[in-house]
């Protein structure tokens, strides 16, 4: 029920890494929006970049596939509240049984339980991480515009920038924890564009440093205002699925 990476590369998880780079390779010929093919779709390659960052990766592979291991058994644990200690099949024989004490489960409980373990251990802190970086760039601008060649204030806005990277890479590690519930894949689309335009911004505003240029800092601000859009379509599209 939930749309992992392999799924979008239409891999099974056993595929080896030249397979991977293979169906990636095929699959972005078809939906590369550059591509004149009639498939040509945005979002799909967006999704394929995002599988074959991760699958592409060994290491980053290892982890993700230690945190669907993680996640089946806990969607297997809410699957046991539902139906019980039996097998569906004994379940179903134990029901044809006894009627009136057969115990039904919703599949709903199952997505149920797989849309909050997301909400809780993906948006939540993601969404967070990216607001306080956002959200602090304009005091940090204005604290800096009192004299931007002064060593102290560039040394606070450096140490800015640090701690934006070290939010970064957590929101990135929470993006990549759990594969995201098919319903919210809009949701989560919105987080890691955003995430990547914070940090093309940061990159951008840490240039200034080592030159002064203005220009720097007005793009990096315009990084900033595209990311704050999108975590704001990110949280819209949360509310619609709602």
């Amino acid at each position: 029920m939930v749309k992992t990476h392999y799924d979008t590369l239409e891999l099974h998880p056993s595929a080896s890494q030249a397979e991977i780079k293979q169906a990636y390779r095929r699959l972005a010929k078809l939906f590369h929006p550059d591509s004149h093919h009639v498939t040509a779709s945005h979002d799909r390659i967006t999704s394929l970049n995002a599988a074959y960052e991760i699958l592409g990766d060994p290491s980053k592979r290892q982890h993700y596939d230690a945190q669907i291991q993680a996640y089946s058994a806990a969607s297997s644990t809410a699957y046991t509240s539902a139906y019980g200690s039996d097998s569906p099949r004994a379940a179903s024989e134990r029901g044809r049984e006894r009627p009136s004490e057969r115990r039904r489960p919703t599949t709903g409980q199952t997505i149920d339980a797989q849309i909050q373990a997301w909400l809780q251990q993906v948006y939540t802190p993601v969404s967070h991480g990216l607001g306080q970086v956002i959200n602090q760039l304009t005091d940090e601008l204005r604290h800096l515009s009192a004299d931007p060649f002064d060593d102290e204030l560039l040394e606070d806005f450096q140490q800015y920038l640090d701690d934006c990277r070290g939010e970064l890479e957590q929101a990135q590690s929470h993006l990549q924890s759990l594969p995201n519930p098919r319903t919210l894949a809009g949701v989560a689309s919105s987080l890691y564009h955003c995430l990547n335009q914070v940090s093309d911004g940061v990159d951008e505003l840490e240039r200034f440093i080592s030159c002064y240029d203005e220009h720097y800092l007005h793009t990096g601000q315009e990084l900033f205002r595209i990311a704050h859009k999108l975590r704001t379509e990110a949280r819209i599209a949360l509310a619609q699925v709602h």
